[in-house]
């Protein structure tokens, strides 16, 4: 496959060197709003652009995508908050978009157990937490694997009916969710579900980019030929 990169820090070039290894042609990285006007009508021959850059250019680079008629795979978060208005137009338009709070096929077999251990803390009265560590340049606070893993609690334990921030309220429907930012910490992610008898602690610890690169690219590859939407729950 001819693939783009957009936004090439350092995902980009962790994504670059887990598409080479694969086999993929890395045609264009583009950093710069100027990178994508000289190389646009290149980029619109490519079969795929997998983005990752930050929340404030996330929508402007999918809606590029759109422009060009071209499948994205995109990587940031922090901008669901426009996820809706982007599927309908993907959706109307006939185009291709897989997103994901996480690329990681280890964390998405986490997101599975998740579901399970909060149909299991509602039957037995356990409290759930959320905990997440990123290093101090990641800018969405939560990350968006934590707000995953809260509405999916949510979803499947009656006890909970929202969640909060650092939450310090006596609301024992709301969820809480703790963020900490500290050197730099690819990501960890704990899911605590306490007891009067116990603690089950299920926790995933991201030891490089490689793991979030690696699904970036097998989510590329699931996308050549295809419209519409798709998420990691489509390929594990």
């Amino acid at each position: 496959m001819k693939i783009v990169i957009l936004g090439y820090g350092k995902m980009g070039h962790e994504v670059e060197q887990t598409a080479l290894s694969r086999g993929h042609d890395v045609a264009y990285r583009i950093d710069t709003e100027e990178d994508w006007n000289k190389n646009k009508d290149g980029i619109a021959d490519c079969d795929v652009v997998i983005e990752f850059s930050t929340p404030a250019t996330a929508i402007a680079n999918i809606e590029k995508c759109f422009e060009l008629n071209i499948p994205i795979v995109v990587g940031t978060t922090g901008w669901y908050s426009q996820l809706e208005e982007i599927k309908k137009r993907c959706e109307n338009e006939g185009h291709t978009l897989f997103y994901a709070p996480n690329f990681s096929i280890g964390m998405n077999f986490v997101f599975k157990l998740n579901k399970e251990m909060a149909k299991f803390a509602q039957k037995y009265d356990y409290q759930l937490n959320i905990t997440e560590t990123h290093h101090i340049h990641k800018l969405d606070k939560p990350s968006g694997t934590a707000v995953r893993l809260a509405e999916d609690i949510i979803s499947n334990n009656e006890n909970y009916d929202s969640w909060k921030l650092d939450n310090d309220s006596n609301n024992c429907k709301t969820l809480n969710v703790k963020t900490i930012r500290e050197g730099e910490v690819f990501g960890i992610h704990e899911i605590s579900a306490l007891s009067e008898c116990d603690e089950i602690t299920l926790r995933h610890e991201a030891f490089s980019r490689k793991g979030f690169a690696t699904g970036a690219v097998i989510a590329a590859e699931f996308i050549k030929g295809k419209k519409g939407i798709y998420t990691m729950e489509s390929i594990i």
